[in-house]
């Protein structure tokens, strides 16, 4: 029997994250120096993540290439919004079995249940495509046979019944990636989606869609009176307004344009650079009033919209940027109307002095982020909006990484994560960097950012970043995954995701988390055991544990791990001594399945040495193990095929030997 006075004990739990900047000297044994697939748990510990399955079992139809990637999916008014080509369709997950056989020519399909259908839409019977116009609980009526170039047949009692893809929109040439808000101008929610290609197009919850345009776009372009002009000073188109410059502003060469000083609105007929010529003041049916030198005249209209890639929505009016002639240029609608942008009732436009790469509404302002720099707006109305920088030295690298994360802005910067944070003062921001523990991950990869999406996942207080890239296949795409824990944000690594686009949704029946694929279907993540049939390589590696002594052997007796598993287990124990060192013992596994593990304490009919599943939620395995070395490390290697399972912290028992 071993001398047990001699055995010391060594315990830690699992905090802190994957740290990659720290010596291992330096490094808490709780900390990761590997940790791939596995989250910071809030609840304690590190978690094999859950995978990912279909969302909707049907492919999102291509428009010509099957190598089209899905450029949006996005929740609203219960569907799924899919961009695909140059279309874009709505769908559900809706999955069922026809109660009863169905001849080719019926227009009321009878199902098990319509439960997660659409009110109207389309379904797969076999190959046949159908679309309907109503349903009930177990009927989808008005149905249309043989849609979209399929071809009606008979089918037979049990057949699946999925919903398929209605489209909505077409004709998109050369769309990217979508940006996307919702808004309720009028009492009805709308969604309104923007390509970076087309214009912005609006759809109600019937899912019309309609373009956003005014035919009276013009410069946005502003200036200044250089003289006084009184009420009784008349223009009747041969009026002249002096002013500071005329520089960007169109030439009417034939016809007219509009200015607005204050409330009123003038035409004109030429220019010269410091004159509008031709000029009729109380155009429009606006009352003539006296105009200080100093006074800003305003194009009547701001540029045009189409084309833009980003889009909010901020104190009531519709925000546009990122259009390829104007990439400083953030136009804005009149207040509730989402397609007035005439200046004289409130729309506008303003220019920042970089080029802009995101719009996210946060704490009451509207934050524009840039390449170089960041900005943000505030106010209530064109009356009194004001922007200023918040920092001019840090840029966003990729809007689609903004996201609104644990009560902050979370952001790509050239350097890795940052956030922008609202502090205690009013009106006061802070730039923080987070990700330093991790900041190698980010170097690795910052160079080919423009395909990066993100997400969030609110109820983990989780914040996912992928790094999509092209050539590159899914099961090598790394991300990085920060959490919130304890007000301490903790990383680890992901791979084997490679989302085109991402939406959230948070409901009083949980959250729904979306990504699009570049092979064209639509995914839900935190579903499923592995990535839609893909093993999920899942890996941690503690610091090299030196007790204190690196100069003393460690006899190693036994190996305590606290564990939550959330169905049977099937993940291996390594140690390796002595970093590794491949003339140092290497014992071979220790199997911490349910089936093989040496035994389980707490667990409620446990004998000692019986392994057991079922019992006590968080079980304490203990492991005798093999090897000396004067420092050991532990890993999990999840084998790819285990529900997910949380682990918690280790205990050791080792017995110290001779000093080298």
């Amino acid at each position: 029997m071993p001398d047990l006075s001699q055995v010391q004990p060594a315990t830690f739990p699992l905090q802190g994250g994957l740290v990659l900047n720290k010596s291992t000297f330096a490094m808490s044994a709780g900390e990761a120096l590997e940790l791939i697939n596995f989250e910071p748990d809030i609840s304690g510990g590190y978690r094999r993540i859950s995978g990912f399955a279909k969302y909707n079992t049907n492919i999102v139809p291509q428009t010509s290439a099957s190598s089209e990637t899905v450029l949006m999916s996005a929740f609203y008014n219960d569907n799924i919004i899919a961009a695909r080509g140059t279309n874009i369709f709505r769908g559900t997950k809706g999955s069922t079995t026809i109660s009863q056989d169905h001849n080719d020519s019926v227009t009321t399909i009878t199902v098990a249940s319509t439960t997660d259908f659409s009110t109207t839409g389309t379904i797969l019977l076999g190959s046949e495509q159908i679309t309907y116009t109503g349903k009930t609980s177990t009927t989808l009526t008005g149905a249309t046979r043989g849609a979209n170039s399929t071809s009606a047949a008979s089918h037979s009692s049990g057949a699946t019944v999925t919903q398929y893809w209605t489209s909505i929109d077409s004709s998109r040439t050369s769309a990217g990636v979508y940006t996307f808000a919702t808004f309720n101008f009028d009492g009805t929610k709308k969604f309104i989606v923007a390509d970076g290609a087309n214009a912005p197009t609006v759809f109600n919850t019937s899912f019309a869609a309609t373009d956003v345009a005014h035919a009276n776009a013009s410069t946005g372009e502003s200036t200044t009176l250089v003289q006084d002009i009184a009420s009784g000073t008349g223009m009747t188109g041969s009026g002249v307004l002096k002013v500071a410059s005329t520089t960007g502003f169109t030439d009417p060469s034939s016809g007219t344009l509009t200015l607005v000083i204050g409330t009123e609105q003038f035409t004109y007929t030429g220019l010269t650079s410091t004159t509008f010529t031709g000029v009729t003041r109380g155009a429009g049916g606006t009352e003539a009033v006296d105009h200080t030198a100093g006074t800003t005249v305003s194009d009547a209209f701001p540029p045009a919209v189409s084309g833009a890639k980003f889009v909010a929505v901020f104190k009531d009016a519709l925000f546009y940027a990122g259009m390829s002639a104007l990439p400083q240029e953030v136009v804005f609608t009149v207040p509730f109307e989402e397609d007035n942008f005439s200046v004289a009732l409130g729309a506008g436009s303003f220019r920042v002095d970089d080029t802009i790469t995101g719009l996210k509404v946060f704490r009451d302002n509207l934050f524009i982020f840039c390449e170089n720099r960041i900005f943000k707006l505030s106010g209530s109305s064109f009356a009194d909006f004001r922007v200023d920088p918040v920092t001019r030295n840090i840029g966003c690298v990729n809007g689609q990484t903004i996201q609104e994360f644990a009560g902050d802005l979370i952001f790509l910067a050239p350097d890795g994560l940052r956030t922008v944070a609202g502090t205690a003062r009013i009106g006061d921001v802070d730039l923080g960097t987070i990700s330093t523990a991790v900041q190698s991950v980010f170097n690795d990869n910052i160079a080919n950012s423009g395909g990066f999406r993100s997400l969030v996942i609110p109820n983990k207080t989780q914040y996912r970043v992928f790094f999509t890239k092209d050539g590159v296949s899914e099961t090598i795409t790394n991300g990085v995954i920060c959490s919130m824990r304890e007000a301490n944000f903790e990383f680890a690594k992901l791979k084997g995701i490679k989302p085109t686009s991402t939406d959230t949704l948070v409901e009083s029946a949980g959250t729904t988390v979306v990504h699009g694929g570049a092979d064209g279907y639509i995914y839900q993540q935190e579903s499923g055991n592995d990535f839609n049939g893909t093993s999920i390589d899942g890996k941690y590696r503690s610091p090299d544990l030196s007790f204190g002594d690196a100069g003393v052997r460690k006899h190693m007796q036994k190996v305590l791990l606290s564990y939550k598993p959330e169905s049977s287990v099937n993940a291996d124990l390594l140690l390796r001594y002595d970093y590794e060192d491949p003339d140092s013992p290497r014992p071979a596994a220790y199997s911490l399945s349910a089936a093989d593990v040496a035994a389980v304490y707490g667990a409620s009919g446990t004998t000692y040495g019986t392994s057991t599943y079922g019992g006590q939620s968080e079980p304490l395995v203990r492991q005798a193990v093999e090897g000396s070395g004067f420092t050991v490390a532990l890993r999990v290697n999840d084998n790819g095929v285990s529900a997910p399972y949380s682990i918690r912290g280790f205990g050791l028992e080792y017995q110290m030997g001779a000093r080298r």
